[in-house]
Formats: C-alpha cells, sequence, structure tokens
C-alpha cells in the first residue's frame, strides 16, 4: 500500500530530526563568551608553574586518568622536558578559544574545557592547548598540545 505524498514527507522530517538529535545529544560545545572559569585558570596556571620549575612528576600525578592511559610517567616526563627545553619559560598569553564540552562518550566522557592560547615562550611564540576534564569534581589536565615552528 503506497503511503500519500504528505505522509512520506512528514516521516522524512521526523526520521531527520531524531538523526539531528541523536548527532547533538553526543557532544554539546559551547564558546565561553564570559571567561574562563577562575577553576580552569588556577589549574592552568599550576600546570604551567610546574612545568616551568620542572615538576613533571607533580603534572603525571595530578593530571587525568585520561592522561595516564596515553602515557607513562617516564613519556610525560620526557615530552614536559622536551618542551621546556627548546621553548624556554611562558613570557606571556593570550586567550585563543575558549570552549566547553559536554560530551555522552568518547575519550572526553563528560565535563570538557578546552583553552587555547597564542603563547610567547622565552625561546619561540607557540599556539598552546590545554584540555582539561573534570573528575571528582575537580578540573584535571587530558590533554597538553604545543605547535610552534620552534619544535
Amino acid at each position: 500500500m503506497k503511503k500519500p505524498a504528505g505522509e512520506t514527507h512528514l516521516s522524512r522530517m521526523a526520521l531527520a530530526g531524531l538523526m539531528l538529535l541523536l548527532l547533538t545529544g553526543c557532544a554539546v560545545k559551547r564558546t565561553v563568551a564570559g571567561g574562563i572559569p577562575s577553576e580552569v585558570e588556577s589549574v592552568i596556571g599550576t600546570i604551567s608553574d610546574d612545568i616551568a620549575q620542572e615538576r613533571y612528576e607533580k603534572v603525571y600525578n595530578e593530571a587525568s586518568e585520561l592522561w595516564k592511559h596515553d602515557s607513562t610517567p617516564k613519556q610525560s616526563d620526557e615530552t614536559l622536558k622536551l618542551l621546556h627545553t627548546k621553548l624556554g619559560k611562558v613570557e606571556s598569553r593570550t586567550v585563543n578559544s575558549a570552549t566547553e564540552q559536554q560530551n555522552s562518550g568518547g575519550p572526553l566522557k563528560g565535563r570538557a574545557f578546552i583553552v587555547t592560547y597564542q603563547t610567547k615562550f622565552e625561546l619561540g611564540e607557540a599556539m598552546e592547548t590545554f584540555t582539561l576534564v573534570e573528575e571528582n569534581g575537580r578540573w584535571k589536565l587530558a590533554r597538553y598540545l604545543v605547535n610552534s615552528t620552534a619544535l
């Protein structure tokens, strides 16, 4: 039995709407207009200070489970040491973007905050991206990416 043309169109619209809801339910992203929450800024500041003071083990120990899953303490130490050696200490940072996410799945499941900076180091410039996730009510480092021609 053939459906009337209007009924087929409504079925397709309903299916498209359902697909859109499913896709947007996976990750809700929003650019933060009001600034970066003080808790997030504080964690980023602490991580930066720890790297500058070469407290790499502390960075690892206070990082999220995702960070610890992706690297061993030795790998984390070597990577942070290399970045510090090649770029030196941070002289200044300017926020390039700040995005809050609520993810229902994937490696960044739950609440995440991604902050990208244009950063001037002692020995060069870079784009720095901190990805923090909320674990047990605390923000923790999940990923740290530095992109620079000085590397």
